[in-house]
This record gives C-alpha cells, sequence and structure tokens, in this order.
C-alpha cells in the first residue's frame, strides 16, 4: 500500500478492478483547501486514458512489476510476437498494449511490463527513441528552406510522419515514439 506522495511516473496501480501506469502526475497546494495529486493514468488492459485526481494522503495499490527486456519478432492477426533473449520463451501480445507500434521494426528490443505476482504482461514499452529509413517522401518545392516547413514521408515500417524538406529517400532520421515526430537526421 502506497500513499499519494509515493505517485510518480511509470508507477502502475490497481484500481477499481483494473491495472493502471501513471503517465504524468502533478501535486497541488493551493493557498486555501486541501493538497491533492492530479494524474493522467493508462489502463493497462483497455489502453484508455484517464484524468484521476488523488486527495492527498490517499491510499493506492501499488502493483509489483517486472521490466524485461524483449525483442521484437512479427506481427501476426493484430497480435505481436516477442521473444525473451535470456530464456528464448516467446510471447505475443495485442497490439493495445504498445504505444507507437507503427515504428516497431523486426528485431528492435522492447521492455514489457510484466505483473510481479500473476506473471501476465501488462505493457510494452517502446523506446523513446527510434532511428529509421525513410523509403518514401513527397516532393518539395525547391529552395524553400527558409521556413519551417514539412512534408509527408513514409518510414520503413510503413508509418507515415512529417520531415523537413531537406530529408531525402533513404535518409536515417531520429523519431519520437511517443508523439510521431521528426527529432533529427542520424548520419549513416
Amino acid at each position: 500500500m502506497a500513499t499519494t506522495s509515493d505517485i510518480r511516473k511509470g508507477m502502475c496501480i490497481e484500481m477499481n478492478h483494473d491495472t493502471f501506469i501513471i503517465i504524468e502526475f502533478q501535486h497541488v497546494k493551493p493557498g486555501k483547501g486541501n493538497a491533492f495529486v492530479r494524474t493522467k493514468i493508462k489502463s493497462l488492459t483497455t489502453g484508455k486514458v484517464l484524468d484521476h485526481t488523488f486527495s492527498a494522503g490517499h491510499k493506492v495499490d501499488d502493483v509489483r512489476v517486472e521490466r524485461r527486456q524483449y525483442q521484437y519478432l512479427y506481427e501476426q492477426d493484430e497480435r505481436l510476437h516477442f521473444m525473451n533473449q535470456d530464456t528464448y520463451e516467446q510471447i505475443d501480445i495485442s497490439k493495445d498494449m504498445l504505444e507507437g507500434f507503427e515504428f516497431i521494426k523486426e528485431g528492435q528490443i522492447c521492455d514489457v511490463i510484466f505483473h510481479a505476482v500473476k506473471e501476465i504482461p501488462l505493457a510494452v514499452m517502446m523506446p523513446q527513441y527510434v532511428t529509421l529509413a525513410i523509403t518514401y517522401i513527397e516532393p518539395g518545392l525547391k529552395g524553400d528552406t527558409a521556413t519551417n516547413t514539412t512534408t509527408p514521408a513514409e518510414v520503413e515500417t510503413g508509418a507515415k510522419i512529417r520531415v523537413p524538406l531537406f530529408i531525402k529517400t533513404g535518409d536515417l532520421v531520429k523519431i519520437n515514439t511517443e508523439t510521431g515526430e521528426y527529432m533529427e537526421r542520424v548520419k549513416s
């Protein structure tokens, strides 16, 4: 049992017969009234994101979880197949459990969060940044580099992103998997 002062990003809690992961939190102490904690939590079973407010000192049921590294193998029938690097055990997980799955490519290493007591996978955490190759890019206007103009592009996993006009087909780009935004061009 934990209290609201123990809440931190990435913590898993049990609430309303469901397991949630805390995405964001903010301790608020107004001038008048009692302090509270405003959180944004994501259900690990349904993927829904909720805003929830806890009063200060409220007890929460924290869930003991373990992070294990798994390698992504392939996708089949809306399920993603992963393999443990140490034991070669394979598991399959619904696409809903993985945020940013459009940026995952075969052979990539991800953290799988397991419920420590029940030994069931709860979520898959992508790396914050991935490096992918551009396979197709819409042609831009030649010489229009003075502004922050972007153009649609497709990466090797099939995901569509927006990139600056100086990016060409075959370039490697760094992408933020949480927002799907282009970060920078990577030198090969």
